[in-house]
């Protein structure tokens, strides 16, 4: 199956639109082979700022209606407390809100941007989208991520290449509660990063420290910016580590 015949199969649709690669690829098939498609984006604690951004830039540019759900995954308590399926219980918590506001608006089919290269065992948030019988077009079809990077670039989307993003959450070590103020920390110092030119990084917490993982080709830039970078971070943790083994 084409996407092209998928969307021809299911008319209309609600799209769980993150502002990444998967989805925004998604949206644009929706645009270009006729789909009745509002995408939803669901704004949390655990979602960056530059993500909305990139998804309000998206939806403008192809036109498409997009709908901001505001939700406090910090009241699931499952997910706060950051035990080995915090991923299901912050996905199952999620989808279900916009299923809800899905169906009040009129859509039926709910559609993520899950691909054929997500490994389904190494994602427990999936379980809750079968349970939830949230479909995944790109899954379905047979697609997998690099082939989505390269339809994304064929359609001049700019997400093309934009570097995995996995939540803030992920910053947190497994089994440490999860704080609105732990997030924005992580998130001032990814920030830091982006404006210092960095990439494909991570800023993770360890106790009061934040260790900082950078790709291998992006070591050198991070010892020569040594004073820059704890100059940037030294407000929010008590130390600046570089993991040499990087990304």
């Amino acid at each position: 199956m084409t996407l092209e015949q998928f969307f021809k199969e299911v008319p209309r649709a609600a799209l769980a639109f993150s502002g990444g690669t998967d989805s925004a690829l998604l949206l644009w098939a929706a645009k270009t082979y006729g789909c009745g498609l509002r995408a939803y984006y669901v704004n949390t604690a655990f979602q960056p700022a530059f993500e909305l951004a990139d998804a309000k830039r998206l939806a403008e540019e192809l036109d498409m209606p997009l709908t901001v759900v505001e939700a406090d995954v910090l009241a699931v308590p499952e997910a706060a407390a950051n035990g080995p399926r915090r991923c299901y219980y912050c996905k199952k918590a999620l989808f279900t809100t916009l299923r809800q506001r899905a169906a009040a608006d009129g859509y039926t089919v709910l559609l993520d941007g899950t691909n054929a290269s997500d490994d389904d065992g190494d994602r427990p948030g999936m379980q809750a989208l079968r349970e939830l019988e949230v479909r995944s077009p790109l899954r379905e079809c047979g697609i997998t991520k690099d082939e989505v990077r390269r339809m994304s670039k064929e359609a001049g989307l700019f997400t093309w290449n934009k570097p995995a993003y996995a939540c803030l959450a992920t910053r947190v070590p497994t089994g440490t509660a999860i704080t609105r103020e732990a997030l924005e920390k992580v998130e001032r110092g990814e920030e830091a990063l982006f404006r210092l030119g960095f990439t494909d990084f991570r800023v993770r917490l360890l106790g009061d420290a934040a260790r900082i993982q950078v790709p291998a080709d992006q070591m050198e830039k991070a010892v020569q910016l040594h004073d820059t970078i704890i100059k940037e971070l030294e407000a929010d943790f008590s130390a600046v580590l570089l993991d040499l083994k990087g990304r």
